[in-house]
């Protein structure tokens, strides 16, 4: 695996040194090929290789975040290597090998130093055992660290350092009380080191409750999007938004671009249609080994791929420099990561643009990312049939006329050519070659029908009635109750992967999840209450009936918080 930490290629080693770091860093790194620090690990390094000092360090994906910890990660376990110092959390099993993999090329020069991951989805005996071996750095993902805890096999009464990686993705993802419970296990830490690409306000409260005056580090301007980068956002129905997808990339036929969306059923969903009808397109979610994502990013990079398609956590540690567009499918929860995900265009002196798919409804949250904005977005139209024809025969007449033609000697070719069309006129040729291109688009679009709302503030009027919220179709919002909690391993992230996958239903039919111990309450979409009951209701969950039904809980009554323990259901634990 080719290490990912963002580190410059120059030659010589002083500036690595002069960061205070051991010789035999110093030398595992440029056996690398890498000496020159980028800006996050200049300001990072020497505050972390005191020891002493909590710190909260925000830098964007791609700026060399884990060598950043990773480096003083190692020095501080020089002296003691027999013993675990370090904990490294991170939110998904492909960052967690991720991470180890770079740490055990920082530690090529000390054997001693060993690091271990823990993982969900692999062989819990197996980590038990290395985890014997007294590993000095533990690298893992929250729910499988507190089941090691748990058996009593991860003992992390020594650990001095922990590291939380990504911890924006972290809480989005539902592991605050992870956090919470695996802090708490740690009585001898000293210091605690936060990185992160966004600061909201959960993010702070981890800082508050855990950290005593920690330093800020910021590598770049925060939450501040590239002036290159031009916003744009256009309405849509929310059973439009497939559509309204298509129609932006068609109308884009040169697009080189990431299309976020909140979760990896949505993606690999929106992937397989995209894929039927013919895109150059792959999903990137936290299902894939990091061999198939190997292939899927090398396929991105050579450009065999057009699109990618991925959530916000799978997209962590891509760094493609020439992306032309960022598509939001799905806006996310804070509008710092939409400034993240927008960032990941114009990069270099380029421009770029970040699209987004809004409904009626949402059209608030971006008055909420205009603030950190340096422009306002503009609303767009959603293109029709004629326009995207028109900008497709366009784009393939400027690769004509700007074709290379090489070396080659293409007359063998030509000869039979010219004798087969000699009675052909050139305006004949040149319009069956336009049907030939271009059939598919005119069939496909000619009565293609207008997506745009007929009004600005369409949709938005009248969202509230008695009762509950309107889902996105206008029908009313009802309270549910299920059977099923915290203590069957279920956090919120979870329990609604667990309802959209045995219901069949669109996030957009489900409102709310109050998750407590023993029981959810979920907001659903009226139209599809009989179904979620017919669905659950009398089913089993690891050998527990579930019960399901209508409830009269008022909104706004929230449930205790309850630690999680585990990254999610077990497969093959839901029967009916």
């Amino acid at each position: 695996m080719q290490p990912v930490w963002g580190l410059t290629p120059r030659t010589h080693m002083s500036a690595f040194e002069s960061l205070g770091l051991h010789q035999a860093l110093c030398t595992a790194v440029a056996r690398l090929g890498f000496t020159e620090p980028t800006p996050i690990q200049k300001l990072t390094i020497p505050v972390l290789t005191s020891g002493t000092r909590d710190v909260v360090a925000l830098a964007q994906t791609g700026t060399g975040k884990t060598a950043a910890f990773g480096l003083p990660a190692v020095q501080m376990c020089m002296e003691n290597p027999s013993e675990l110092q370090v904990l490294v959390l991170s939110p998904t099993r492909e960052l967690c090998l991720q991470i180890t993999a770079d740490l055990k090329l920082f530690t090529s020069e000390l054997p001693d130093v060993r690091v271990c991951a823990v993982y969900g989805g692999s062989s819990i005996q197996a980590q038990i055992k290395e985890l014997r071996d007294r590993p000095a750095i533990i690298v893992a993902t929250p729910g499988r660290l507190i089941d090691l805890i748990d058996r009593k096999a991860a003992r992390l009464d020594t650990v001095r350092y922990v590291v939380l990686d990504e911890a924006d993705e972290m809480l989005n993802m539902g592991f605050r009380d992870d956090i919470d419970y695996i802090l708490q296990n740690t009585p001898s830490r000293q210091s605690t080191w936060l990185f992160s690409a966004t600061m909201p306000d959960a993010v702070r409260q981890i800082s508050g409750n855990y950290m005593t005056n920690p330093e800020e580090i910021s590598a770049g301007s925060r939450n501040v999007s590239a002036a290159n980068i031009t916003h744009r956002f256009y309405v849509v129905q929310q059973r439009d938004r497939f559509e309204a997808l298509k129609r932006l990339v068609d109308y884009h036929p040169g697009m080189y671009a990431i299309i976020f969306c909140r979760t990896r059923a949505e993606t690999q969903e929106i992937a397989e249609r995209l894929i039927r009808e013919g895109y150059d397109i792959e999903a990137l979610h936290g299902d894939l080994t990091q061999q198939q994502r190997d292939r899927v990013m090398g396929r991105f990079r050579d450009r065999s791929l057009q699109l990618l398609i991925a959530t916000d956590v799978a997209a962590r540690g891509i760094d493609v420099s020439d992306l032309t567009h960022v598509i939001n499918y799905s806006l996310p929860d804070e509008p710092e990561v939409y400034t993240h995900r927008s960032g990941r265009t114009g990069r270099a002196g380029k421009s770029g643009e970040c699209l987004s798919l809004v409904t009626p409804r949402e059209q608030t949250r971006i008055r909420h990312i205009a603030r950190l904005l340096s422009s306002t977005p503009e609303r767009g139209n959603i293109p029709n049939g004629p326009e995207i024809t028109r900008k497709q025969f366009s784009h393939f007449l400027e690769k004509i006329a700007t074709a290379p033609v090489g070396d080659h000697d293409y007359q063998e070719f030509l000869d039979p050519l010219f004798a087969r069309l000699s009675e052909v006129s050139k305006e004949d040729l040149l319009e069956r070659i336009v049907a030939l291109e271009f059939e598919r688009f005119m069939k496909y679009y000619k009565d293609a029908i207008d997506l745009n709302p007929s009004t600005p503030d369409q949709g938005r009027k009248g969202t509230q009635i008695s009762g509950g919220e309107r889902g996105e179709a206008g029908g009313p919002m009802s309270r549910l109750f299920i059977s099923l909690g915290t203590r069957d391993g279920f956090y919120k992230a979870s329990m609604l992967q667990f309802l959209l996958d045995h219901s069949g239903l669109k996030k957009s039919d489900l409102g709310r999840i109050d998750l407590g111990d023993t029981r959810t309450i979920v907001e659903v979409d009226e139209a599809h209450m009989s179904a979620i009951i017919e669905t659950f209701d009398g089913g089993a969950f690891r050998g527990r009936r579930i019960r399901v039904e209508k409830t009269g809980e008022q909104s706004g009554r929230r449930p205790q918080h309850h630690s999680s323990r585990s990254e999610s259901p077990r497969k093959g634990g839901w029967k009916r």
